[in-house]
């Protein structure tokens, strides 16, 4: 069944792109269909699954067994049901405009949940480069080879890897979870480490290999901004979640290393972020310097060993990638309206924004205020979670529990 959530995107998508289809009907029932589908899955489902191929002994298996895939279908469903409800394509630019909406929650549904190191995710790189090139802001032809790059060498990276562990372990899930059941080691474990964090660091924007982030989301049209900025980056942090059982000690020696950067991602970038003139590279610098935030929680529990050992890491990485997701989306979405009604977004020129357009400035208020952990919405619960996962297992501020 859960197949259905990566075909009826794809299927829409072609309907559009090559039967001519009306756009936006069919990508709005698309969305819904996926939306109403997903959210009966997660309710009445435990660990469902959905074969996808065999080919040579190795299966393509869909899942809803980690709890971590559940909370990232919902954040996939939610976010592609507002990208198509709430954007507005330009004039004739409707069919690139929805199938590159329904062509990333493909691919990001089916990185999700595929229950293997095969992945969807490159099949957003495409719709993602066209979109930019096509319709963005500013130099965006530039911006979109750049993003274009740094994410196709990521991926290269992340394929010498898994091959690396595949060969090991062997290249299915069943594989992985009887090779960590023996309990044998995998070889050149800290290399590939530093080449898992490398790779899904660059997709997660982890600092330095963050340059591409704030630009790409600043200069694209709203469906991708939203897409990618709050879906599709939560894939690389999925992943290294997904991989540290099996990488206790090819995760462990580069701790150091990763705190050191994810403190210039919270730190430098937040310095970044406030200094900006523009409405949408704040909010793309604001997007990479709280994945330093989720960064921690990874940091936390590769250092703890095991989710028992500290059950706040994943759970609080989980909530806050959940509430990144949805108000960054938010926050995107409503700058394309913005933009749309005013005809800028230089931060000085938005003054009076609340007399013209009250409602929108509102929410925007409102999506802000949940964005910068405001107690009682929902990044504060995620990000007091993962600030206190630093310190399991911690008597003081001088050494662990003995």
């Amino acid at each position: 069944m859960l197949i259905w959530l990566v075909l009826i995107p794809l299927i829409a998508a072609a309907l559009i792109g090559l039967c001519k289809a009306p756009a936006r009907p069919t990508a709005l029932l698309s969305a819904s269909l996926t939306l109403a589908l997903g959210i009966w899955a997660l309710v009445s489902f435990d660990g469902c699954s959905s074969c996808w191929s065999r080919f040579e002994g190795m299966d393509l298996q869909l899942t809803l067994a980690p709890a971590l895939s559940k909370v990232m279908l919902l954040l996939t469903i939610l976010v592609t049901f507002a990208t198509v409800l709430g954007t507005n394509p330009p004039q004739g630019g409707e069919a690139s405009w929805y199938n590159s909406a329904l062509l990333i929650s493909a691919g990001a549904t089916g990185a999700f949940l595929s229950d293997n190191i095969i992945s969807f995710h490159e099949l957003a790189l495409i719709p993602t480069f066209v979109m930019i090139g096509l319709y963005g802001r500013g130099d965006r032809r530039t911006t979109a080879w750049r993003a274009t790059l740094y994410l196709g060498l990521a991926s290269m990276v992340l394929l010498a890897a898994l091959l690396m562990i595949g060969t090991q372990a062997g290249f299915t899930f069943s594989g992985l979870k009887d090779f960590m059941a023996s309990g044998r080691e995998l070889a050149h474990a800290e290399l590939i480490g530093a080449l898992l964090i490398a790779g899904f660091g660059t997709l997660i924007s982890l600092f330095p290999f963050h340059s591409w982030a704030a630009p790409a989301y600043a200069s694209a049209p709203a469906p991708v901004a939203m897409m990618h900025a709050g879906v599709l980056k939560k894939f690389g942090l999925y992943g290294l979640f997904m991989f540290q059982p099996l990488m206790e000690t090819g995760f462990l020696p580069w701790t150091n290393i990763l705190l050191v950067l994810l403190v210039c991602n919270v730190i430098w970038v937040g310095y970044v972020t406030v200094n900006q003139k523009r409405l949408d590279l704040l909010l793309g610098n604001s997007s990479v310097m709280h994945m330093g935030y989720i960064f921690l929680a990874f940091a936390a529990l590769v250092v703890s060993g095991s989710a028992e050992a500290n059950p706040w890491a994943l759970k609080g990485a989980a909530l806050l990638m959940l509430a990144h997701g949805l108000t960054i989306a938010l926050l995107f979405l409503l700058c394309g309206q913005i933009e749309k009604q005013t005809g800028t977004l230089e931060i000085n020129s938005l003054g009076g924004l609340s007399t013209r357009l009250p409602r929108m400035a509102f929410v925007f208020g409102l999506a802000g205020m949940a964005s910068i952990g405001l107690p009682g919405l929902a990044n504060f619960p995620g990000e007091f979670m993962v600030f206190f996962s630093g310190f399991a297992g911690f008597s003081n501020g001088f050494g662990p529990v003995q």
